[in-house]
């Protein structure tokens, strides 16, 4: 759980380097007990490993192995080399992500890397709609800039009419709601970015808004 020391500041007084502190704080006490799910930095690319998957093996242990091995009772969402807009990146995939999914490294996809051909980048952009429209609206929330990724740069992409297919969905999620993870997060991003409330107040007016216990693989 985030040390109380974060859930107590407001974020005006974690700038810079900091600014991940209260994001990290405020997914894990969302849904640290009610989802079984951290938030936390990947040394390098990101990744989501369910509760039972270690991200390293070694035949030394420290201090990091044994944070990693505690930490691995829980299923974890690895952002990208510390970068707050990956957080938000990663964080609404997950959103998306079913239980069953859940469950499984990366959610079960196999990712095609960067050189997809035409009929693979449709494939890519289309699963790649929903997550990305929630991120615009987490972007919004905190009032950062956003931009669509079409994550190809060995096929010329027609970025804007993707850009215009993400923002119809982030449209229709306004109007018609967001799944219930992402709706208590956005809300809970507003309350801290916006309004400025602390992490604390932003996790308990945000709770309320979670799908009930049992549902959506909800635990407590």
């Amino acid at each position: 759980m985030p040390s109380k020391a974060i859930l107590d500041a407001p974020v005006s007084t974690l700038v810079h380097g900091h600014e991940l502190a209260p994001l990290i704080a405020l997914f894990d006490g969302l849904f640290a007990e009610t989802f079984n799910t951290l938030l936390r930095r990947a040394p390098e690319e990101p990744l989501y490993l369910p509760a039972g998957m270690r991200l390293t093996q070694t035949g030394e242990r420290g201090d990091d192995d044994e944070r990693e091995e505690r930490e691995s009772r829980h299923h974890r969402i690895y952002l990208a080399r510390g970068f707050f807009s990956s957080a938000l990146h990663e964080v609404s995939h997950w959103c998306i992500a079913g239980a069953a999914r859940r469950l499984k490294e990366d959610y079960g996809y196999w990712y095609a890397p960067d050189g997809r051909d035409t009929e693979q980048q449709t494939a890519f952009e289309s699963v790649e709609v929903a997550p990305q429209a929630l991120e615009m609206l987490f972007h919004a929330a905190v009032d950062k800039p956003f931009h669509v990724s079409v994550d190809n740069l060995g096929l010329e992409v027609d970025r804007d009419a993707f850009a215009q297919r993400v923002t119809q969905r982030a449209a229709e999620y306004e109007q018609n709601g967001m799944p219930a993870r992402a709706a208590a997060f956005c809300h809970a991003l507003k309350d801290v970015w916006q309004r400025g409330l602390t992490t604390e107040d932003a996790i308990k007016r945000a709770l309320p808004l979670l799908p009930a216990r049992g549902q959506d693989g909800r635990l407590s």
